[in-house]
Protein backbone atom coordinates (compact mmCIF):
# COMPACT_ATOMS: atom_id res chain seq x y z
CA UNK A 1 0.00 0.00 0.00
CA UNK A 2 0.84 3.60 -0.84
CA UNK A 3 1.70 5.26 2.89
CA UNK A 4 1.11 8.98 2.25
CA UNK A 5 2.20 9.90 5.64
CA UNK A 6 5.85 9.05 4.23
CA UNK A 7 5.45 9.62 0.92
CA UNK A 8 5.00 13.78 0.67
CA UNK A 9 6.95 16.83 -0.41
CA UNK A 10 7.39 20.17 1.08
CA UNK A 11 5.69 23.36 -0.08
CA UNK A 12 7.39 26.32 -0.09
CA UNK A 13 4.73 27.63 2.42
CA UNK A 14 5.72 25.11 5.22
CA UNK A 15 2.97 23.01 4.03
CA UNK A 16 3.11 18.94 2.85
CA UNK A 17 1.42 17.83 -0.34
CA UNK A 18 0.85 13.52 -1.01
CA UNK A 19 3.01 12.75 -4.02
CA UNK A 20 -0.06 10.29 -4.91
CA UNK A 21 -3.25 11.96 -5.28
CA UNK A 22 -6.65 10.77 -6.82
CA UNK A 23 -8.14 13.04 -9.53
CA UNK A 24 -12.35 13.07 -9.90
CA UNK A 25 -12.68 14.19 -13.04
CA UNK A 26 -15.89 13.41 -14.86
CA UNK A 27 -16.77 11.13 -12.15
CA UNK A 28 -20.62 12.73 -10.96
CA UNK A 29 -22.39 10.00 -10.03
CA UNK A 30 -22.67 9.58 -6.17
CA UNK A 31 -22.92 6.28 -5.94
CA UNK A 32 -19.69 6.00 -8.40
CA UNK A 33 -18.24 8.61 -6.18
CA UNK A 34 -18.86 6.61 -2.88
CA UNK A 35 -17.35 3.42 -4.27
CA UNK A 36 -14.34 5.31 -5.67
CA UNK A 37 -13.39 7.04 -2.76
CA UNK A 38 -13.95 4.54 -0.28
CA UNK A 39 -11.42 2.40 -2.85
CA UNK A 40 -9.05 4.68 -2.83
CA UNK A 41 -8.83 5.93 0.64
CA UNK A 42 -8.77 1.97 1.63
CA UNK A 43 -6.13 1.70 -0.48
CA UNK A 44 -3.40 4.48 0.44
CA UNK A 45 -4.84 7.69 -1.18
CA UNK A 46 -5.21 10.79 1.02
CA UNK A 47 -5.17 13.35 -1.68
CA UNK A 48 -8.39 14.36 -3.68
CA UNK A 49 -8.53 16.53 -6.31
CA UNK A 50 -11.42 18.19 -7.84
CA UNK A 51 -12.53 21.68 -9.32
CA UNK A 52 -15.54 23.96 -10.11
CA UNK A 53 -15.49 22.79 -13.48
CA UNK A 54 -16.36 19.31 -12.64
CA UNK A 55 -19.30 19.91 -10.86
CA UNK A 56 -18.82 16.98 -8.60
CA UNK A 57 -17.81 18.88 -5.79
CA UNK A 58 -20.73 17.98 -3.09
CA UNK A 59 -20.29 14.49 -4.14
CA UNK A 60 -16.85 14.53 -3.43
CA UNK A 61 -17.61 16.04 0.28
CA UNK A 62 -20.36 13.62 0.58
CA UNK A 63 -18.38 10.36 -0.25
CA UNK A 64 -14.92 11.63 1.69
CA UNK A 65 -16.97 12.18 4.70
CA UNK A 66 -18.61 8.91 4.88
CA UNK A 67 -14.88 7.08 5.16
CA UNK A 68 -12.18 10.14 7.14
CA UNK A 69 -12.03 12.86 9.01
CA UNK A 70 -11.63 15.90 7.25
CA UNK A 71 -8.18 16.30 9.18
CA UNK A 72 -7.17 13.13 7.43
CA UNK A 73 -7.87 13.60 4.08
CA UNK A 74 -5.94 16.87 1.55
CA UNK A 75 -8.85 18.18 -0.72
CA UNK A 76 -7.37 20.59 -3.74
CA UNK A 77 -10.00 22.28 -5.84
CA UNK A 78 -9.77 24.63 -8.48
CA UNK A 79 -11.47 28.13 -10.00
CA UNK A 80 -13.06 27.73 -13.65
CA UNK A 81 -12.31 30.13 -15.88
CA UNK A 82 -16.12 31.51 -15.63
CA UNK A 83 -15.08 32.29 -11.66
CA UNK A 84 -11.60 34.41 -12.16
CA UNK A 85 -11.68 37.92 -11.09
CA UNK A 86 -11.37 39.49 -7.61
CA UNK A 87 -15.11 38.77 -6.38
CA UNK A 88 -16.19 35.87 -8.12
CA UNK A 89 -13.06 34.14 -7.19
CA UNK A 90 -13.87 34.80 -3.61
CA UNK A 91 -17.73 34.01 -4.16
CA UNK A 92 -17.15 30.88 -6.27
CA UNK A 93 -14.95 29.35 -3.91
CA UNK A 94 -17.06 29.86 -0.75
CA UNK A 95 -19.53 28.31 -2.67
CA UNK A 96 -17.28 25.60 -3.32
CA UNK A 97 -16.93 25.07 0.42
CA UNK A 98 -20.13 25.10 0.74
CA UNK A 99 -20.27 22.24 -1.69
CA UNK A 100 -17.50 20.37 -0.26
CA UNK A 101 -18.88 20.57 3.66
CA UNK A 102 -15.59 22.03 4.70
CA UNK A 103 -14.54 25.29 6.12
CA UNK A 104 -11.12 24.97 3.81
CA UNK A 105 -9.29 23.52 0.99
CA UNK A 106 -5.79 21.99 1.77
CA UNK A 107 -4.89 23.28 -2.02
CA UNK A 108 -6.62 26.22 -4.21
CA UNK A 109 -5.45 26.44 -7.85
CA UNK A 110 -6.61 28.65 -10.50
CA UNK A 111 -7.76 26.35 -13.28
CA UNK A 112 -6.28 28.07 -16.58
CA UNK A 113 -4.62 31.40 -16.90
CA UNK A 114 -6.75 34.39 -18.09
CA UNK A 115 -5.67 37.28 -19.05
CA UNK A 116 -8.77 39.94 -18.96
CA UNK A 117 -8.68 38.76 -15.11
CA UNK A 118 -4.83 37.71 -14.44
CA UNK A 119 -3.60 39.64 -11.76
CA UNK A 120 -7.27 40.21 -9.96
CA UNK A 121 -7.85 36.78 -9.47
CA UNK A 122 -4.62 36.16 -7.73
CA UNK A 123 -4.96 38.60 -5.66
CA UNK A 124 -8.08 36.86 -4.56
CA UNK A 125 -6.07 33.88 -3.91
CA UNK A 126 -3.94 35.53 -1.61
CA UNK A 127 -6.91 36.88 0.50
CA UNK A 128 -8.40 33.29 0.55
CA UNK A 129 -5.56 32.11 2.15
CA UNK A 130 -5.16 34.59 4.76
CA UNK A 131 -8.72 34.15 5.32
CA UNK A 132 -8.16 30.45 6.28
CA UNK A 133 -10.13 29.06 3.03
CA UNK A 134 -7.13 27.66 1.35
CA UNK A 135 -4.37 26.21 3.49
CA UNK A 136 -2.07 27.14 0.27
CA UNK A 137 -2.68 28.65 -3.40
CA UNK A 138 -1.19 27.95 -6.56
CA UNK A 139 -2.01 27.34 -10.50
CA UNK A 140 -2.97 24.83 -12.94
CA UNK A 141 -1.74 24.96 -16.82
CA UNK A 142 0.57 28.17 -16.17
CA UNK A 143 3.89 28.51 -18.31
CA UNK A 144 6.69 29.38 -17.40
CA UNK A 145 6.35 33.30 -19.16
CA UNK A 146 2.95 33.11 -16.91
CA UNK A 147 4.72 32.50 -13.86
CA UNK A 148 7.27 35.20 -14.69
CA UNK A 149 4.40 37.68 -15.47
CA UNK A 150 2.62 36.72 -11.99
CA UNK A 151 5.83 37.21 -9.95
CA UNK A 152 5.86 40.89 -11.19
CA UNK A 153 2.95 41.59 -9.13
CA UNK A 154 2.62 38.46 -6.31
CA UNK A 155 3.03 39.14 -2.95
CA UNK A 156 3.58 35.59 -2.37
CA UNK A 157 4.37 32.62 -5.38
CA UNK A 158 2.08 29.79 -6.09
CA UNK A 159 3.44 26.88 -4.10
CA UNK A 160 2.21 23.74 -6.97
CA UNK A 161 1.42 24.19 -10.65
CA UNK A 162 -0.66 21.15 -12.04
CA UNK A 163 -0.10 20.79 -15.12
CA UNK A 164 -0.54 18.03 -18.17
CA UNK A 165 2.56 16.16 -18.63
CA UNK A 166 3.32 12.68 -19.38
CA UNK A 167 5.85 10.47 -22.06
CA UNK A 168 4.35 12.13 -24.95
CA UNK A 169 4.50 15.82 -23.39
CA UNK A 170 7.21 15.12 -20.94
CA UNK A 171 7.67 19.26 -20.39
CA UNK A 172 11.12 19.13 -18.81
CA UNK A 173 11.79 22.52 -19.06
CA UNK A 174 8.94 23.91 -17.24
CA UNK A 175 8.96 21.17 -14.58
CA UNK A 176 12.86 22.24 -13.66
CA UNK A 177 11.78 25.72 -13.98
CA UNK A 178 8.76 25.24 -10.54
CA UNK A 179 11.71 23.67 -9.24
CA UNK A 180 13.98 26.44 -9.60
CA UNK A 181 11.06 28.95 -8.72
CA UNK A 182 9.82 26.04 -5.59
CA UNK A 183 7.24 25.28 -7.22
CA UNK A 184 5.95 21.85 -6.78
CA UNK A 185 4.59 20.47 -10.52
CA UNK A 186 1.68 17.97 -9.89
CA UNK A 187 0.75 15.91 -13.13
CA UNK A 188 -2.85 15.88 -14.14
CA UNK A 189 -3.71 13.18 -16.97
CA UNK A 190 -0.40 11.51 -16.23
CA UNK A 191 -1.30 8.30 -18.45
CA UNK A 192 -1.88 10.86 -21.16
CA UNK A 193 -5.72 9.97 -21.57
CA UNK A 194 -4.60 6.55 -23.04
CA UNK A 195 -1.83 7.77 -25.44
CA UNK A 196 0.47 6.27 -24.40
CA UNK A 197 -0.45 3.12 -23.19
CA UNK A 198 0.10 0.79 -26.09
CA UNK A 199 3.72 1.96 -26.65
CA UNK A 200 5.77 -0.99 -27.27
CA UNK A 201 8.58 0.27 -25.11
CA UNK A 202 6.57 0.67 -22.42
CA UNK A 203 5.08 -2.64 -22.47
CA UNK A 204 8.12 -4.33 -22.60
CA UNK A 205 9.90 -2.09 -19.51
CA UNK A 206 6.35 -3.50 -18.01
CA UNK A 207 7.55 -7.10 -18.34
CA UNK A 208 10.67 -6.90 -17.39
CA UNK A 209 9.36 -5.20 -14.07
CA UNK A 210 6.07 -7.47 -13.40
CA UNK A 211 3.96 -3.98 -13.46
CA UNK A 212 1.91 -2.34 -15.53
CA UNK A 213 2.26 -0.07 -18.23
CA UNK A 214 0.76 2.68 -15.97
CA UNK A 215 2.87 1.79 -12.88
CA UNK A 216 5.62 2.60 -15.08
CA UNK A 217 4.36 6.11 -16.24
CA UNK A 218 3.65 6.57 -12.76
CA UNK A 219 6.99 5.52 -11.31
CA UNK A 220 8.65 7.87 -14.02
CA UNK A 221 6.79 10.34 -12.78
CA UNK A 222 7.68 10.09 -8.78
CA UNK A 223 11.67 9.62 -10.17
CA UNK A 224 11.41 13.03 -11.68
CA UNK A 225 10.33 14.62 -8.41
CA UNK A 226 6.29 15.49 -8.85
CA UNK A 227 2.98 14.99 -7.71
CA UNK A 228 0.73 12.70 -9.68
CA UNK A 229 -3.43 12.69 -9.52
CA UNK A 230 -4.31 9.27 -11.98
CA UNK A 231 -7.95 9.27 -12.28
CA UNK A 232 -9.87 5.65 -12.68
CA UNK A 233 -13.32 4.46 -12.17
CA UNK A 234 -11.96 0.41 -11.88
CA UNK A 235 -11.27 -0.61 -8.09
CA UNK A 236 -8.34 -2.78 -9.22
CA UNK A 237 -6.90 0.10 -11.63
CA UNK A 238 -7.33 2.40 -8.22
CA UNK A 239 -5.12 0.28 -6.29
CA UNK A 240 -3.22 -1.08 -8.74
CA UNK A 241 -1.77 2.81 -9.25
CA UNK A 242 -0.57 2.56 -5.82
CA UNK A 243 1.77 -0.08 -6.27
CA UNK A 244 4.82 1.56 -7.18
CA UNK A 245 7.46 0.75 -4.83
CA UNK A 246 9.89 -0.55 -7.63
CA UNK A 247 12.63 1.35 -8.92
CA UNK A 248 13.24 2.51 -12.86
CA UNK A 249 17.11 2.38 -13.84
CA UNK A 250 18.61 5.65 -14.74
CA UNK A 251 18.67 4.10 -18.63
CA UNK A 252 14.89 3.87 -18.66
CA UNK A 253 14.21 6.96 -17.07
CA UNK A 254 16.44 8.53 -19.73
CA UNK A 255 14.31 5.76 -22.27
CA UNK A 256 10.74 7.22 -21.45
CA UNK A 257 11.93 11.33 -21.60
CA UNK A 258 13.41 10.93 -24.94
CA UNK A 259 9.70 9.90 -26.08
CA UNK A 260 8.30 13.65 -26.12
CA UNK A 261 6.65 14.49 -28.90
CA UNK A 262 5.34 17.80 -27.22
CA UNK A 263 1.68 15.94 -27.86
CA UNK A 264 -1.26 17.50 -25.88
CA UNK A 265 -4.80 15.73 -25.31
CA UNK A 266 -5.84 19.38 -23.19
CA UNK A 267 -5.51 22.27 -24.62
CA UNK A 268 -2.35 24.95 -25.36
CA UNK A 269 -2.66 27.17 -22.53
CA UNK A 270 -1.40 30.28 -24.34
CA UNK A 271 -4.55 30.13 -26.51
CA UNK A 272 -6.77 30.01 -23.54
CA UNK A 273 -4.42 32.78 -22.01
CA UNK A 274 -5.79 34.93 -24.66
CA UNK A 275 -9.15 33.56 -25.47
CA UNK A 276 -10.33 33.01 -21.84
CA UNK A 277 -11.87 29.23 -23.28
CA UNK A 278 -13.20 26.72 -21.67
CA UNK A 279 -11.76 23.70 -22.18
Amino acid sequence: MFQPDKSTYQLADGHQIPKLGFGTYKIDNPELMDQTIATAYDSGYRLFDTAQLYRNEKQLGDAIKKVARRKDVFITDKVMEMNQGHDLTINSTDFSLQQLGTDYVDLLLIHWPVADHFFETWEAMEELKKQGKARSIGVSNFTRSQLELLKTQANEMPVVNQIETHPYLTQQPLIDFDKKMSIVTQAWSPLGRGVVLDNPMLLKMAQHHGKTLAQIILRWDLQRGISIIPKSKSSARIKENTELDFELSPDEMSMIDVMNKNQRTGNEPELVYELGHQY
